[in-house]
């Protein structure tokens, strides 16, 4: 339940394994000194064979189930399985940078949410994935898994979260993205051990799970940062967690997590950029002027680039950009300039992959690289073009003054809901979460129940949930 730890279910035998591909990328043995441990299946389970390069351990259930049906590989039931979760669904009421309903000098403009923004990393994620020896359905089930916790009010909503859950561990909306495929999505219950039934989410893959976790340790975990406010997991969701990284290196990230946050990289930062200019906020001329240019890069050096990279490594990854070809040096909004938008937009794309890829198998040649085989590889310099056009975003859409205007109004909107929704709860809470917050043993448990209903709304649900329980205007 949510708020618990999250046990491990009601099992019979069975082995695990570690990430045993380490050394190999056609590795197919189990892990060595693998362990017994417990499995919910009241049935029989018959595991398929797994994917090419990829062990039997990769293919393991949190709760084992039977074959529904041959044919399928593992990995393709996990990508069906995200595909059609309500919590995907969830992420088309999500706003990604420009909001529904912003001006815009072209009528079919219409800006990308949290969802098609998912859909296309996953596009893009399945394409540079396959090309290095990944599974395609289980880099896309990864892709379409990576924002599925991010709450109402993207990163904003995110901080506002964060402050109200410091007693109960804070929030993270990659740790919530892990809380849904594991816990919260309903999909499968399983015996928990005392006659009850145990939620497992999706019951996705251990690949699949290891693929969609982008920072693999817990709070103040980070390997090499302890401060980072970044981390994957809550502490009552360790016991599934510590399963699927079992045999993982410590803090090591898995080569399809690495190719799904490339992918989140390199859709995010220029399809932020085309909303940005269809939306009218950015105006291509901009990048050639001197102060407007700083600006830029100072955004960049504050938010997109690690410390010690000098300003001018920065004005020549955007200058790179500008002498394209394809570079779109204005935009009226006509049919034309979207046309030329748009093929700016996948020359840029098909640019940052290809620089990934071809970097990837000059360091690790030309096998299927897969789990814990090889890192991937991005060039100093691409990674330098794709922090610029975050910053070219963040900038001139994220900074305009009535975004600052309606962050602040974002931030009180949280902030009163997780306080109305704690006081008068269970009212206000969805059957899901009303059960669970009944059975929640403390005040702790009882503040993440709230937790995970505010980040289950979308950007409209908390708008409207939050005028209900506080009597003002939506």
């Amino acid at each position: 339940m949510a708020g618990t730890p999250h046990h491990t279910p009601e099992t019979g035998p069975r082995t695990t394994g570690a990430a045993s591909q380490a050394a190999s990328p056609s590795a197919t043995d189990s892990a060595a000194g693998a362990a017994s441990r417990s499995t919910p299946a009241p049935e029989p389970a018959v595991t398929p064979a797994p994917p090419a390069a990829y062990d039997d351990t990769s293919v393991d259930r949190w709760a084992p189930e039977p074959d529904k049906r041959p044919g399928r590989t593992a990995f393709q039931r996990d990508r069906a399985r995200v595909l059609h979760s309500a919590a995907l669904r969830r992420l088309a009421g999500k706003t990604q940078v420009v909001a529904p309903g912003a001006s815009s000098q072209a009528w079919d403009a219409s800006p990308r949410t949290r969802l098609t923004h998912s859909l296309e990393c996953a596009q893009v994620g399945r394409e540079l994935g396959a090309e290095l020896g990944c599974d395609p359905d289980l880099v896309e089930a990864a892709c379409l898994s990576h924002d599925m916790g991010h709450p109402p009010f993207g990163h904003n909503g995110e901080q506002a979260l964060n402050e109200f859950a410091a007693s109960c561990g804070g929030f993270e909306g990659n740790a919530q993205s892990l809380r849904l495929l594991t816990r919260l999505e309903p999909k499968r219950f399983v015996p928990d051990g005392d006659g009850g039934t145990l939620s497992v989410g999706l019951n996705l893959t251990r690949a699949a799970l290891d693929a969609a976790t982008k920072y693999p340790w817990p709070r103040g975990g980070h390997p090499r940062d302890p401060g980072s406010p970044k981390f994957g997991v809550y502490d009552d969701d360790l016991p599934v967690f510590e399963w699927f990284r079992e045999g993982a290196p410590q803090g090591r990230i898995c080569f399809e997590a690495q190719v799904m946050d490339w992918s989140d990289d390199v859709a995010y930062s220029v399809h932020d950029v085309e909303d940005g200019l269809h939306a009218g906020h950015i105006d291509p001329n901009w990048l050639h002027a001197d102060p407007e240019r700083h600006e830029i890069f100072e955004v960049a050096l504050a938010r997109y680039v690690p410390a010690g990279t000098d300003s001018a490594e920065l004005a020549e990854a955007l200058d790179r950009l500008l002498d394209q070809e394809w570079w779109p040096h204005g935009y009226d909004g006509s049919a034309v300039a979207q046309a030329r938008l748009k093929d700016a937009t996948s020359q840029l794309i098909g640019r940052f992959c290809l620089a990934a890829e071809d970097a990837t198998r000059a360091a690790y040649g030309t096998g299927r690289l897969t789990r814990y085989a090889a890192e991937l590889v991005v060039p100093r310099e691409t990674r330098h073009e794709c922090a610029v056009l975050k910053a070219v975003a963040d900038r001139y859409v994220m900074q305009r003054e009535e975004q600052e205007q309606l962050r602040a109004d974002q931030r009180i909107v949280i902030a009163e809901l997780a306080a109305a929704l704690t006081a008068r709860a269970p009212e206000g809470l969805d059957p899901q979460f009303r059960a669970l917050f009944d059975a929640s043993a403390n005040d702790r448990a009882r503040a993440r129940v709230v937790v995970d209903q505010i980040a289950a709304l979308t950007d409209t649900a908390a708008r409207t949930l939050h005028a209900r329980l506080t009597g003002t205007r939506a």
